[in-house]
């Protein structure tokens, strides 16, 4: 079972009204290192053509080295998962550490491969919440890591670089 694959969320919902919207959205702050914007296109396309996207998750690219979520905690991705299904999610991703990491790691590919995982890790999170996974916290964390890894070296194959 590929969590990003099942179609639970068939018997559940009635997705084909259409007042309803679907598929993954990017949307970028102005100021993002067109490095980054470049490789999260890209790897946005490829999601778009490997992957169905029931409801439609639109996500924020922002210029921030942290997201402030929900709870108040920092983090560097945030899903928001909404009680109401006819409510759209939207994910969070910060960007605005690309030149600091560059810097240190000296290496782009591993500077984008990180804004990459934490996109599939936080997508994870959304067909989690599609497909009304029930796990602990803990149990939702790791299987976010490990299908992020996953999507992302499956991606990684169609790719010299990220």
């Amino acid at each position: 079972m590929h969590i990003w694959t099942l179609e639970k969320w068939k018997h559940k919902y009635d997705f084909n009204s259409s007042s309803h919207r679907s598929g993954l959205r990017l949307i970028f702050d102005k100021n993002v290192h067109p490095e980054v914007r470049r490789s999260c296109i890209e790897f946005g396309v490829w999601l778009r053509k490997e992957y169905y996207f029931p409801i439609r998750v639109p996500i924020y690219f922002k210029t921030s080295r942290k997201i402030k979520t929900r709870d108040g905690d920092f983090a560097y991705g945030s899903f928001f998962r909404p009680s109401n299904k006819d409510v759209e999610p939207y994910i969070r991703i910060a960007v605005g550490d690309y030149n600091i990491l560059l810097e240190i790691w000296a290496n782009k590919d591993n500077v984008l491969s990180t804004y990459l995982s934490c996109m599939a890790h936080e997508l994870t999170h959304y067909f989690q919440w599609i497909n009304d996974i029930e796990l602990t916290k803990i149990g939702e964390e790791r299987q976010a890591t490990i299908y992020a890894d996953y999507v992302v070296d499956e991606y990684a194959e169609t790719r010299e670089h990220p």
